[in-house]
């Protein structure tokens, strides 16, 4: 039996019910853990509301540190079914501070009132309005990374498989945080963690119930199903142990791997699907410190 982190334990019975078959329900709770979260240290950084011109617009909140190495757009998690500006602001502004990099977070449609392909939609109209913007956000084109937690790293890595097969924008990173890649759910880790805390099996079959309604998955629906993967932006995978989602990602890191794509692959032992929320813990600080350090090097290198 795996060892959960002392840490991380002692707030598992905290965590609510996260049954995202019930949108309505599951939204409000994210909404109030949200809120109980530590508030993140914003000193000397400029965040801004805006809205990108596209059908629909989309709003984005725009976190400026000082001084900006580069760009992220970050996609926020909740199984394209919870989550906002506002419950993602613990996030972005922590990676934005982490970073030193502009962090556009993005408010994207969710499910299953929009399904696929919605949200991937409203992030590559994210993507193509920063790009097109850079020189104002206090970048440039060449130092653009996309990131996401769960479905926003699905979402990211969708829009890094599309840039490239359109010629779209340059993406010189992707920053994936236990990303959600396939919706088949065959691997050991979605198999047999079936009652892991916040996402379970049931949960993320769920989320891509709600995500793709009966359509069939395609690549930029789920990353995964992608047969080539040459040609993307070097990542850094970050991976939970006791996540669902834990293999299909440790797989699509060696899949890029052995298609010529540059890879920093993290396992981080003892840990849990969303485990960052628990801000107390020593190894949750060292999560989200570790993102906001990879891609500080990325825009910087």
């Amino acid at each position: 039996m795996v060892a959960m982190d002392p840490e991380l334990e002692a707030f598992v019975t905290l965590f609510p019910s996260n049954d995202v078959a019930d949108p309505v329900t599951a939204r409000a709770n994210y909404s109030r853990l949200a809120a109980s979260a530590p508030v993140p240290d914003t000193t000397g950084m400029e965040i801004e509301d805006r809205t990108v011109p596209a059908d629909p617009d989309v709003p984005v909140r725009i976190y400026r540190p000082s001084r900006a190495t580069g760009a992220l757009v970050w996609l926020h998690g909740g199984g394209w079914t919870m989550g906002d500006l506002d419950t993602e602001h613990h996030w972005a502004a922590r990676i934005a501070r982490g970073s030193d990099a502009v962090v556009v977070s993005v408010g994207y449609r969710l499910s299953p009132e929009h399904r696929f392909p919605a949200a991937l939609d409203d992030a590559y109209a994210v993507l193509a309005w920063v790009s097109e913007h850079a020189a104002e956000l206090g970048t440039d084109t060449g130092r653009i990374a996309v990131g996401g937690h769960s479905s926003g790293g699905c979402l990211a890595a969708a829009v890094a498989l599309r840039a490239r097969d359109q010629q779209g924008p340059p993406i010189r990173f992707q920053l994936l945080n236990q990303p959600s890649l396939d919706d088949r759910q065959e691997t050991w880790s979605a198999r047999n963690f079936t009652d892991t805390p916040w996402a379970t099996r049931d949960v993320i079959a769920a989320a891509w119930g709600n995500y793709l309604g009966a359509a069939p998955a395609t690549p930029y629906a789920a990353p995964a199903r992608a047969a080539d993967l040459s040609g993307l932006p070097p990542a850094h995978i970050a991976t939970a142990e006791l996540c669902p989602n834990r293999d299909e990602d440790i797989a699509y890191g060696l899949r890029l791997l052995q298609a010529g794509v540059s890879v920093e692959l993290h396992q981080w032992p003892g840990t849990f699907h969303g485990s960052q929320a628990v801000l107390s813990s020593d190894v949750s600080q060292r999560q989200i410190a570790e993102l906001g350090e990879a891609l500080r090097r990325a825009l910087a290198g």
